[in-house]
Formats: structure tokens, C-alpha cells, sequence
């Protein structure tokens, strides 16, 4: 029998496909041993959970990002007939129950969400015969192990029907789901230094922010960044604005080599974030072809890092400072959803 193909030849530069195994689609969730689980829930000292979770028909509308909506909660139909508060005589005489069932149509990357390594990829020269290829973490193909549709009738939500037309044979978001994630986390507050005026954050001023507040990272880790932008956003009862949302809170400085480095070097296993993207968006302009979300794909594509997005955090992040602390135990595993890129996530913080 002849020997599979890997899937690539040369990886990008300071990626780490390969380094845990040929086939891996965990990334760097591979850090958070069971070690580094046990070291979470060391952190536990009051007892005290918070939901990390805005509400899930948050931000309101679609100003945030066109092309994501509100959730759509609807009734299902039993026999024909609304299945919501619907009374079971009207099918058995003698019957006393009422039932009310529901089904939900949700753009999964809406609200507090985590992107899975099949959302963004390259365009990038995996096979080493100068001509780039779209490509995902650990040289998954486009079309090949992440398949979707051309015909623009079967994407979006309009006549949806029940059939599903695309999905992530590899990098799917159920792998993180059955990893569980849980382990410890560090809070960066970068709400408390920099306030609600929207700060771009490069490395130096990252490092200042952990110096400061004495905040160490280590390899395993899951990073959560303090903007006050979900804070913000639950402020504007979901009429959100493209003035104050764009205007609103600090973001990584994505283009800064130096940041992306510290990624890099630190072995974080996840970072999450309470506002938008994490990164500045769009990001800063560059000479040259390059990415526009330049921390997306250094994380997702290159390292394995997954991604949390629009995380409430203010609770948390008070909680700690009057405390002096900066770690906790997190549980945020997304939904179990085979073949899908992102995923709705209630993440608990328990301290």
C-alpha cells in the first residue's frame, strides 16, 4: 500500500504545523495538560462563577458585522400544529401536559464566540512549487478537508431549509469541544490603564500594562484581554452605532511583529478578548500583499491558537483587580457542533 501524501512541503515561517503530529487539529489546546488543568483549579479560593457570556442577541442588529444577525428563536411543529404551549388533549382527551419546544437559526459567530482554526487560513505555498494554495492550520486544504458551496443559494440563512452545505472535515470546532478547554487563565486589564477610548496596543505597551499589574504568563495559559467593550456594548441596549463601536476600547495592534512574537514565544494556549476581534480591524496599512487580519492568521493559521471574541468580561476583571489577582479557572468548551469554524461559548470564570 502506498503511503499517504503529507499534505505539505514546506510550513510557513515560526508556524508550528507539524510539532504536534502530522494530523493534529488541537493547535496549541495541546498545551493545557492535565498539569496545567490542576494549576486552574488551584486559582479557586472563594467559590465565586462568572458567566463570561453577553447575551447571545447581543450586540443587536447587524452594524458590528453585516453579514452576522440576531439570533431567529422559532416554535417547532408537532403534528402539524405550533409545538409552544401547546396542550397534549388537543391530541389525547385525558391529557394534562403542556409542552413548548423551540428551535434557533444562529449566526455562530454573532455574539461571545470562539473562531475555530477552520476560520481563517492563507494563501500560502504549502506544496513548495511556487504557486500559494488556500490553505488552513497544518496544511488542511480549502475544498478538500473545509468544504463549502460556490453557489451563493446555498449559504445565508434566507431559504435555508434543513440542509447543510458546508463543513470542516478537519480543524471542525468539535474538536475543541471534546478537549473540554478548561484550565487556568490570566486576565489582562487593559480596560483599567487605558479606559473605554478606543487604544491601539502594541507590544511595548502590553508589556507595560503586565508590568504593572504584575501579571505573568505561561506557557499553557489562556490570555483574556480587559477592553470594556462588551461592557460597552450591553450599554447600548442593541442599538449599537459604527461611531461608538469603532471608537470603543482597546485592540492588539495585529501588524506589530514584536506583539505577534510574544505570541509566539509565551506558548498561550487560547486568547480570548470582550471586544470585536481581539485585533485592530481593519488593520494597520502595509506596502505589499499581506493579511487583514495579521494576528487571525499568525494565530489560527500559522500557531493553532484559537480565538475568543466579544467576552464579558467586566465582572471578572473588577473582581480580580480588588482582589490584586489576575488568574483563574476557566471552562469554555463551544458547542459540540461537527464540521462547524465557530461556535456560540458561555464561558464560566471561577475564582
Amino acid at each position: 500500500m502506498t503511503p499517504p501524501q503529507p499534505r505539505w512541503k514546506q510550513r510557513p515561517p515560526g508556524s508550528t504545523w507539524g510539532d504536534f503530529g502530522a494530523d493534529d487539529q488541537l493547535g496549541r489546546l495541546n498545551l493545557i495538560t492535565p498539569d496545567k488543568v490542576k494549576q486552574g483549579i488551584a486559582e479557586v479560593r472563594d467559590g465565586r462563577s462568572f458567566c463570561l457570556s453577553l447575551p447571545l442577541d447581543y450586540p443587536g442588529g447587524n452594524v458590528l458585522h453585516p453579514s452576522r444577525h440576531p439570533p431567529v428563536i422559532r416554535p417547532t411543529l408537532r403534528q402539524g400544529r405550533v409545538n409552544f404551549n401547546f396542550r397534549l388533549s388537543e391530541l389525547v382527551a385525558e391529557r394534562t401536559d403542556v409542552i413548548s419546544d423551540d428551535l434557533a437559526i444562529l449566526h455562530l459567530q454573532y455574539s461571545t464566540q470562539w473562531d475555530g482554526l477552520a476560520h481563517v487560513g492563507s494563501l500560502f505555498d504549502a506544496n513548495g512549487d511556487g504557486v500559494p494554495e488556500a490553505v488552513y492550520y497544518n496544511g488542511f486544504r480549502a475544498q478538500r478537508e473545509v468544504q463549502g458551496p460556490s453557489d451563493p443559494a446555498d449559504a445565508g440563512a434566507s431559504g435555508a431549509g434543513t440542509r447543510s452545505t458546508s463543513h470542516a472535515d478537519a480543524l471542525g470546532i468539535q474538536n475543541m469541544a471534546e478537549k473540554a478547554v478548561q484550565g487556568r487563565a490570566v486576565l489582562i486589564d487593559l480596560h483599567a490603564h487605558f479606559g473605554d477610548a478606543r487604544t491601539v496596543v502594541d507590544h511595548d505597551l502590553l508589556t507595560e500594562v503586565m508590568r504593572a499589574d504584575g501579571v505573568q504568563v505561561e506557557p499553557g495559559d489562556i490570555v483574556c484581554l480587559h477592553t470594556g467593550f462588551a461592557q460597552a456594548v450591553l450599554g447600548m441596549g442593541k442599538q449599537p452605532t459604527h461611531e461608538a463601536l469603532e471608537q470603543t476600547g482597546s485592540v492588539l495592534d495585529g501588524r506589530d511583529e514584536r506583539l505577534l512574537q510574544w505570541i509566539t514565544d509565551t506558548g498561550v494556549a487560547a486568547i480570548a478578548a470582550d471586544n470585536y476581534a481581539v485585533e485592530a480591524y481593519p488593520a494597520r496599512s502595509r506596502v505589499g500583499c499581506c493579511a487583514a487580519l495579521p494576528l487571525h492568521e499568525h494565530c489560527l493559521f500559522k500557531l493553532g491558537v484559537h480565538l475568543g471574541e466579544l467576552w464579558w468580561l467586566t465582572p471578572l476583571a473588577n473582581h480580580l483587580r480588588a482582589q490584586g489577582r489576575s488568574r483563574f479557572l476557566l471552562t469554555a468548551p463551544p458547542l459540540r457542533l461537527p464540521g462547524a469554524v465557530a461556535s456560540p461559548v458561555t464561558p464560566v470564570g471561577t475564582t
